[in-house]
């Protein structure tokens, strides 16, 4: 008697644009080959109401390429930012009469090396107890990049803000950011530019939080996973070139040039007041302050470059917990 063969799991995959046309494009050229190996696979580019030329460039590009059968276009109407232009795509799809089994969150940002895409999918297929999988990042020569971290305490922004090695040896268990490992790992929660997760997670704790303009949304739907039984880990088999910051200037090298967005201290404040108590964030914040602080009068001292954004410090302190209060 046959066996008759199970389906193959569906994918939805989400790309959200803002102004990055070009890159989104060649996002999709790596996509191509993955795509057309793995079945049951969909692409749907959200463009985050850009209000530039993003969304004919993305529609003749589609067209020039025939990649009609595997990419939809999706024009938001507002930009409400990362969070929201994913969950406005995983949404309706969820609701839909034949919703994904899993969902790939992609940066536009990021080129899609060879077997990526399957190496990630294979990996949930094979570890049904895992909730979301996420890709070695790296640059484009190769060298890998920070992409599986731990959850933010008051010690890993102590030694966010001194940068001291010997602190930062002393406090190794709490660093938010652990050697690069070459092997699977279980991590706390992973860069959201590569990272797929398993339909019935979203089924568990609901979508991404809408309240996070842009970033602390993956840091805030890992924590959350974890706290319903769905660990993350990290799979560095699966590679994706990931071109740090080219969305929003907040990381990378123009992140030196621009002053940090007041999205990004909004973020930060509303992880710390949703996950934790006013106390501790306060804490949090004064830890990062003192160790910032140091850090400073030690790049004076010893005649070190300027490497943060301007009014880092100024700006910090004016959103700070115990300036702010406790709204979250």
């Amino acid at each position: 008697m046959l066996v008759p063969t199970p389906p193959s799991p569906s994918l939805l995959v989400v790309i959200v644009n803002y102004r990055t046309p070009q890159l989104t494009v060649d996002c999709l050229h790596s996509l191509q080959a993955e795509v057309q190996q793995v079945a049951n696979t969909q692409v749907v580019v959200a463009d985050n109401h850009s209000g530039d030329e993003s969304v004919a460039v993305l529609r003749a590009a589609i067209t020039a390429h025939h990649w009609q059968d595997w990419v939809t276009l999706q024009s938001l109407d507002c930009n409400g930012g990362f969070a929201s232009g994913n969950n406005a795509v995983i949404r309706p799809a969820l609701d839909s009469a034949q919703p994904p089994d899993y969902v790939w969150l992609l940066n536009p940002d990021t080129v899609v090396r060879p077997g990526a895409l399957q190496t990630l999918l294979a990996f949930l297929e094979q570890h049904p107890d895992v909730g979301i999988a996420g890709s070695r990042l790296e640059h484009l020569d190769g060298t890998p990049q920070y992409s599986a971290f731990r959850f933010h305490t008051i010690w890993s922004e102590l030694d966010q803000g001194l940068r001291l090695g010997l602190v930062s040896k002393v406090l190794s268990r709490w660093i938010l950011a652990p050697p690069i490992a070459d092997h699977s790992m279980v991590t706390d929660w992973l860069a959201g530019a590569s990272m797929m997760i398993r339909r019935q997670v979203f089924e568990q704790i609901g979508l991404l939080d809408n309240e996070f303009f842009m970033y602390y949304e993956e840091v805030d739907f890992c924590l959350r996973a974890r706290q319903a039984g769905w660990p993350c880990w990290y799979v560095p088999d699966s590679h994706v070139v990931h071109l740090v910051g080219q969305s929003s200037g907040v990381t990378g090298v123009q992140a030196r040039q621009k002053r940090r967005p007041q999205y990004w201290f909004d973020s930060r404040h509303r992880y710390f007041h949703k996950h934790h108590s006013h106390v501790y964030a306060v804490l949090t914040d004064l830890a990062w302050l003192i160790g910032y602080s140091l850090w400073q009068l030690r790049r004076l001292a010893q005649h070190k470059p300027q490497v943060d954004p301007p009014h880092f410090l100024e700006d910090f302190f004016c959103n700070s917990a115990f300036v702010r209060g406790g709204q979250g």
